[in-house]
């Protein structure tokens, strides 16, 4: 049998380990994905939040501004964005819901409007108490506050 140990060499290690640099192609391609999906779900989340805006405005816009109904409606809305949004003062009443919602406004609710919203879930419909500048006050109050916190 021939001796051929004279031929084999020795192993020799790289003297430099293997670079992570640059990444393969497959780490861009999940890289764009996972930016991709972020900006999805914050644009899902920006046109869920604007949806919910442009529908309490659309029930706003929908009553007449002569009736004492629309006056008990909006202030109906107004509770349900609080049920939504701020969860301790959907239970407040009286003069502590008006000092609420208008700690949260820039422009504060007059007092017509503020007695308005606060009696009209239990006035009769042929009231003569609230005129129609008082609901429309009452309304424009509320589309500035839901565009404010909404």
């Amino acid at each position: 049998m021939p001796d051929n140990l004279p031929e084999l060499r020795d192993i020799h290690l790289p003297t430099e380990g293997v670079s992570a640099f640059p990444p393969a192609y497959g780490w861009y391609v999940i890289l764009v994905t996972l930016i991709v999906l972020l900006l999805l779900v914050r644009l899902f989340l920006y046109l869920r939040l604007k949806s919910k805006k442009r529908y309490a405005m659309r029930l706003i816009n929908a009553f007449p501004s002569d009736n004492i109904e629309a006056a008990a409606q909006m202030s109906l809305i107004l509770r349900r964005i609080c049920v939504l949004k701020y969860k301790n003062a959907a239970a407040l009443f009286g003069d502590k819901w008006i000092d609420f919602l208008n700690s949260h406004t820039k422009k504060k609710i007059s007092p017509q409007a503020a007695a308005l919203l606060n009696d009209a879930p239990y006035i009769s419909r042929n009231s003569n108490k609230f005129k129609s500048q008082d609901v429309a006050e009452l309304r424009k109050f509320c589309i500035e506050w839901i565009g404010e916190n909404l």
